[in-house]
């Protein structure tokens, strides 16, 4: 095995893995199911499918697409794609398959990572469609395109490198964003940017070779890369979550005791499910010492109530859009007061932040104003958008013929007096309804305040008079006998007249992405649809 290399110029992610395969051979760097990859394991095999790539044709730059459900291969697939020089492309295999057929062609992919399981959902994907797919490996089937088992990759040779070279500055991965509807745009970050983020995780929460991640995320969600990208450095060991154990928090609380997890990351829900239904009385997660959430505002009871559950463990809000991994972050001290979220806390280092209203003036604490964000983890721009990408940035100009890049990240903050950021809704959801502007995100805050509330989602729709109105949808804490009218009258205490939603239905669940987000798009049209059954 070559020797470590220096951590300083041209350094890639995939080297963070052969330093760790010199230094700590034998430590497991990846485990999935009942399987595992040492880190000498990873780097020899990451070799050999950087090889087939190259003969295969693959050259820097080029893309090629992953998918997979979550299982060990997902982390041979990445390091393998980075290490023939090319860009990891994370697909969902669950989208609409028009949806990944879009980005096969957007990005040109002509190469797929896949396994056996897929084999149904592959077949529909290519048969009768004008696709750039040449090949794809991980099975060896019948299909219009050729497929390569992985038992023809391990016949690689083990004692060479694959040829070429690739700066720190190249891409590393194109991720799209989530959202079930619309043009999905491709996010594109670089070696250095996912780099910039491993590096200031370890840092941050202080990870060792001792330590085991718990990867919940699929990796086309952006929150996976910190397992992913940040436990090589410090050659700590990431758990892969296998697909059924999301849904079935008993079974997960038993696989993170089982496998002494001590570091977890996840969007809210994922943890509510363990609180609720867990069976946490009966685990010993005492391993468990840094809890991570992000994504969704965590609802503030359900917080204090897993904080009471694991005194152990620090808890942390982790905030920061795809397009710049993270970019903030709030270490509780303790349990969150009843109805308050938790503050977005403060810019990690090497990030700077502005915060400016609608004239693009800076704003003084107290004041509401969009974030922008100026850090090394942030993105190159959008895969084929170059008019997108320019609207994403903010250029300020500190001398002559030089400016600062930063990014808008379409999210309405105020900063308090002790520094403090606080999530304020979004630049996008603000409307003017009844003639005046109300904050939607407001809305569903002091929904969420409301005790017998567990979540809540707020829209604005069109009435017959096209008027702009809000409905609103909630999931209640149990069957407590809540109805519509004593939601609005609670609400009526704590918001204006016009602020307040005309209809406010109550859902058993609410639909959800891959990466467990509440599906926006999707409980939208359905609250759409409950209110013209409603009012016509």
């Amino acid at each position: 095995m070559a020797e470590a290399r220096d951590k300083g110029w041209n350094y890639l992610l995939t080297h963070s893995v052969l330093d760790s395969a010199y230094r700590y051979p034998d430590q497991p760097a990846f485990r999935g199911g009942n399987q595992q990859y040492t880190y000498a394991q990873l780097a020899e095999r990451m070799q050999q499918l950087a090889l087939l790539l190259q003969e295969m044709g693959v050259r820097k730059g080029d893309r090629v697409g992953i998918y997979l459900n979550r299982c060990l291969e997902t982390a041979l697939a990445i390091y393998g794609i980075m290490q023939a020089g090319a860009v990891y492309v994370p697909l969902d295999p669950n989208a609409p398959l028009e949806r990944i057929r879009g980005i096969l062609r957007s990005c040109r992919v002509k190469h797929l990572i896949s396994q056996p399981v897929q084999k149904r959902r592959l077949q529909q994907l290519v048969d009768g469609e004008a696709l750039p797919l040449e090949s794809i490996i991980g099975l060896k089937t019948d299909l219009p395109v050729k497929t390569i088992s992985w038992d023809e990759v391990w016949e690689m040779p083990t004692d060479r490198s694959p040829a070429g070279r690739v700066c720190e500055k190249d891409l590393a991965y194109i991720m799209y964003t989530s959202g079930s509807t619309g043009s999905p745009k491709g996010i594109m970050h670089t070696h250095a940017s996912g780099l910039a983020y491993a590096r200031l995780s370890a840092q941050t929460y202080q990870l060792t070779g001792q330590d085991r991640i718990g990867n919940h995320a699929p990796i086309y969600f952006d929150i996976s890369t910190l397992g992913y990208f940040t436990a090589p450095l410090v050659g700590a060991t990431t758990v892969i979550i296998p697909d059924a154990y999301t849904k079935m928090p008993a079974s997960l609380s038993q696989l993170i005791e089982k496998e002494k997890l001590s570091i977890w990351y996840s969007v809210p829900l994922a943890l509510i499910q363990l609180l609720q239904r867990g069976i946490l009385e009966e685990r010993d997660l005492s391993a468990l010492r840094w809890i991570l959430f992000g994504g969704e505002v965590f609802p503030p009871a359900h917080l204090a109530a897993l904080m009471e559950k694991w005194p152990q463990a620090r808890f942390s809000n982790v905030y920061g859009p795809a397009e710049v991994n993270q970019c903030t972050y709030y270490h509780l001290e303790e349990p969150p007061l009843s109805g308050q979220p938790a503050p977005l806390g403060t810019v990690w280092e090497n990030t700077q932040m502005l915060i400016l209203d609608d004239q693009d003036r800076e704003v003084g604490p107290g004041n509401i104003g969009e974030l922008l964000i100026r850090s090394a983890t942030a993105m190159q721009g959008y895969w084929g958008q170059p008019d997108l990408t320019e609207k994403a940035f903010y250029c300020m100009e500190v001398a002559p013929g030089f400016s600062e890049k930063y990014y808008r990240t379409g999210d309405l903050v105020r900063q308090d007096e002790a520094g403090l950021l606080h999530f304020m809704g979004r630049k996008d959801q603000q409307i003017k309804t009844r003639g005046y502007r109300v904050e939607l995100e407001a809305v569903e805050h002091q929904l969420r305040s409301l005790g017998t509330v567990k979540e809540a989602a707020v829209f604005p729709y069109r009435n017959g008079s096209e008027e702009t109105l809000i409905i609103g949808s909630v999931i209640l804490n149990g069957s407590n006998g809540t109805t519509e009218k004593d939601l609005i009258a609670a609400l009526g205490d704590k918001l204006p007249w016009y602020a307040l939603p005309q209809s406010i239905f109550e859902l058993s669940d609410f639909p959800r992405t891959g990466s467990d987000k509440v599906d926006r798009p999707a409980l939208k049209t359905q609250l759409l649809e409950k209110i013209k059954q409603v009012h016509g």
